[in-house]
């Protein structure tokens, strides 16, 4: 029986080769009417089989469940970036990894972009992201792709994935890795306003080529983190991996203050370790405290000679970065909060860059491997103690969990969890709804699709105007 799950639980890793509509879904239980808005779901669903390309770089789809009065409705559809269009007018791939093109693509197609990372609100647009371009707008209600924006041209290369919007002032503050072209040290700053209006946009080199997935922004502060899943467009040329794990390299955090310009970068040091998510940071003082969930080896990425990573290693935990900006150390302490395997970390957004009393994240079953095995929901306070932790039946996997708050005005952590749960032995999702503070009590609600919804990466929740 194990064996079977295992085996299905990869195949919710492969693509879906449709687009459909579903305007009235079975619901298990109620749903709260308070619920009205949608929740759009981003994440690689490659339209063609490319041999060797990384599940990271698959073609963008959009899953919308749209939810109002009590009721609920779903829609997909692929993001039609240039790559999609050229790739769907050809009838076969153009593109590996990484944006590379194969040998018989036609000379004049440069743009891999793939758009199929998150999916953002912010000044009144809804924007598909990932990480090596810039943002792919996107029509709320239709999911039709309007193409890239790019901000009346103040904003040019790559475009984090993980932009934070800051609760207080509405602003927008984004970064680029890459931002002198592929696989280079340089890195891009920015913000956007609650209007839409770019006040800020430079570039700066750090200490080495990095895949810089997600970063750290508080009330006053910036931090980049350096951290050894390198790039090397020497190794890409070569047929070796473009992206590796070179611990010897050892993680830096650049901290910067938002008032401040790239100048004024102080780079902290630590161990070697790789994060792809950071759960919420604030100022304390002097300090800045960062809640990340770390790894100690990358996993995903090989070394440099194609070797992998160590598995039992290469399992993210809850960790806690500590900077004393006063101090006369160059040094940033990393404690681990907890030895459960977990990924996807999120917060009452109202709280970005403030002290946040409460946080989720998926965990996963620590003898699978990392990604395709988050089979759980944890709830944890300020200071990473857990407050709930809920299993999904054997087999069954779930997506990052997004909080939704009950009222603009509700305590921080009164509302929902809404989570996209894959049923093994149904092949087909729901989507789960909990009460953000009682998880252990399971799904207050299920949103029954009559087809699964591949694993995938982030999503967002948008409440209705």
């Amino acid at each position: 029986m194990q064996h079977d799950a295992i085996t299905e639980r990869r195949n919710n890793i492969a693509p879906i080769p449709f687009e459909a509509d579903a305007p009235l879904l079975k619901i298990i239980g109620e749903l709260p009417r308070e619920l009205n808005g949608t929740l759009y779901r981003n994440g690689p669903n490659p339209q063609f089989d490319s041999p060797g390309a990384h599940w990271f770089v698959g073609d963008g789809m959009l899953h919308a469940f749209h939810l109002e009065d009590g009721r609920a409705s779903y829609r997909n559809r692929w993001v039609r970036t240039p790559k999609w269009l050229a790739e769907h007018d050809a009838g076969r791939a153009l593109f590996g990894g990484f944006g590379r093109k194969l040998p018989d693509a036609p000379a004049n197609l440069t743009d891999g972009g793939v758009a199929n990372t998150n999916i953002i609100f912010h000044a009144g647009k809804l924007l598909a992201l990932e990480e090596a371009h810039l943002p792919t707008e996107i029509e709320p209600g239709s999911l039709a792709t309007r193409g890239y924006h790019n901000y009346q041209g103040r904003v040019a290369g790559s475009f984090t994935a993980h932009p934070k919007i800051d609760p207080v002032t509405g602003e927008l503050v984004f970064f680029g890795y890459n931002a002198a072209g592929p696989l280079t040290p340089a890195l891009s700053y920015g913000s956007i306003d609650a209007s839409g209006k770019v006040t800020r946009f430079e570039r700066f080199e750090a200490p080495y080529a990095s895949m810089v997935h997600d970063f750290i922004v508080t009330e006053n502060h910036v931090l980049f983190p350096i951290l050894p899943i390198t790039g090397s467009m020497e190794r890409a040329m070569s047929g070796r991996p473009p992206y590796a794990w070179e611990p010897d390299k050892g993680a830096y955090v650049g901290v910067m203050k938002r008032s401040g310009t790239a100048k004024d970068i102080v780079w902290f040091r630590a161990e070697a370790c790789y994060v792809f998510h950071v759960m919420n940071a604030w100022e304390d003082g002097d300090r800045i405290v960062a809640d990340v969930m770390q790894f100690e080896e990358a996993p995903l990425f090989p070394h440099p000679d194609g070797r992998p990573t160590d598995p039992d290693k290469s399992r993210a935990r809850h960790c806690r970065w500590t900077f004393d900006l006063a101090g006369n150390t160059d040094r940033f302490q990393q404690t681990y909060l907890d030895d459960l395997t977990g990924e996807f970390p999120r917060i009452d957004d109202r709280r970005a860059g403030l002290k946040s009393r409460h946080g989720w994240y998926a965990c996963a079953n620590p003898r699978l491997p990392m990604f395709g095995a988050l089979s759980g929901i944890v709830h944890v306070d300020g200071n990473g103690r857990r407050l709930g932790h809920y299993l999904l039946p054997a087999g069954d996997t779930i997506s990052e969990p997004v909080f939704v708050e009950r009222s603009k005005d509700a305590p921080e952590g009164d509302g929902w969890l809404l989570a996209v749960v894959w049923r093994a032995r149904e092949n087909r999702s729901d989507l789960a709804v909990f009460n953000a503070t009682d998880i252990e009590a399971g799904p207050a609600a299920l949103v029954q699709l009559g087809h699964r919804v591949p694993d995938g990466f982030h999503g967002n929740w948008v409440g209705a105007a």
